[in-house]
């Protein structure tokens, strides 16, 4: 570790974020460009959560779970991306340590909450579409409440468990070398080797991430198998459209991830593309997701069309 030589530092603590490397004069612009896509964001994920709100027959389970990932979203790119506006904005690119914690807590379980949700989506489209007859009594609103609540309480679990370990570290270093807090930011600054906390963060993370990829697995496979005997060509297309929509978020979630992996272990990455690749992380699928949902859900377009007719246009 680099700051293994230094004294531990005492409380309070203030960090300062490395940020991207610009001039006062380019942040303006830049923040022009965030609170733009950040607008987008809110836009369309609050429109989308809107219409299933305003509309009784989109109170259904598929549609609570997709208000839950709507929410997973925002946490992640609000937190993010308020932070990068402020930069960009002010200059100043200090944080202190709690609200340092806060935001690795909320971007972590951000990135853990996002697998289990999709994965509880799958669940509810396996059930509807391969038992059909018995769904309303497997998906009851008691089963819906349980499923929810287990897809954020096993990611707020895992980090709230990390950030306990990382709290106790003692610290010999100040500048986090990212444009947000993260667990791996913070544990570079641990005045010793912290091999228990990295240990435990990639055991919880790719065990979590196998398992709702199993799940899913196992859940599109059985669909497929189903949609290719289904009879009904309506039945079949409406089925394979609301799979293929939650498959496209799962993939491009997963490619983001992914992302950052890569380009944080590959030799020769500018610090800025690396910086870009995470915040690309936080903007990309909550932006995507509600354009996603409404070019391939049917029931969203439509009533997301009703809305803005009553709405914004006049009568």
């Amino acid at each position: 570790m680099e700051n293994m030589s230094q004294v531990p530092l005492k409380q309070p603590i203030v960090f300062r974020l490395e940020g991207f490397d610009i001039t006062r004069e380019q942040g303006y612009p830049l923040f022009v460009v965030t609170f733009i896509v950040y607008a987008v964001m809110l836009l369309g994920n609050l429109t989308v959560v809107t219409v299933i709100a305003t509309d009784a027959k989109l109170h259904k389970p598929m549609y609570m779970m997709m208000c839950n990932l709507v929410a997973c979203d925002l946490l992640g790119g609000t937190v993010a991306m308020t932070q990068l506006m402020s930069n960009f904005l002010t200059g100043d690119k200090s944080i202190g340590y709690v609200a340092a914690i806060v935001q690795a807590f909320c971007l972590h379980t951000y990135g853990l909450a996002v697998p289990t949700i999709l994965a509880a989506m799958a669940y509810d489209r396996y059930v509807a579409i391969c038992q059909p007859l018995h769904y309303h009594s497997i998906m009851t609103t008691r089963r819906l409440v349980l499923l929810c609540f287990l897809a954020w309480f096993i990611a707020v679990v895992l980090i709230l468990i990390l950030l306990i370990l990382n709290v106790g570290t003692p610290l010999c270093g100040t500048l986090i070398k990212h444009v947000y807090s993260s667990d791996q930011s913070i544990l570079r600054l641990a005045c010793f080797p912290t091999p228990i906390n990295i240990i435990y963060g990639l055991c919880a993370n790719w065990t979590l991430r196998s398992c709702t990829f199993l799940i899913m697995a196992f859940s599109y496979a059985k669909i497929l198998k189903a949609c290719v005997v289904k009879q009904e060509k309506n039945s079949r297309n409406k089925a394979i459209q609301t799979c293929t929509s939650h498959l496209t978020i799962y993939i491009l979630f997963e490619i983001a991830v992914l992302n950052i992996i890569l380009t944080y272990r590959l030799q020769g990455v500018s610090p800025n593309i690396k910086k870009f690749c995470a915040i690309i992380f936080v903007i990309v699928p909550p932006t995507v997701n509600p354009i996603i949902y409404g070019m391939a859900m049917k029931d969203i377009r439509t009533n997301i069309v009703k809305f803005f007719k009553s709405t914004v246009l006049p009568k």
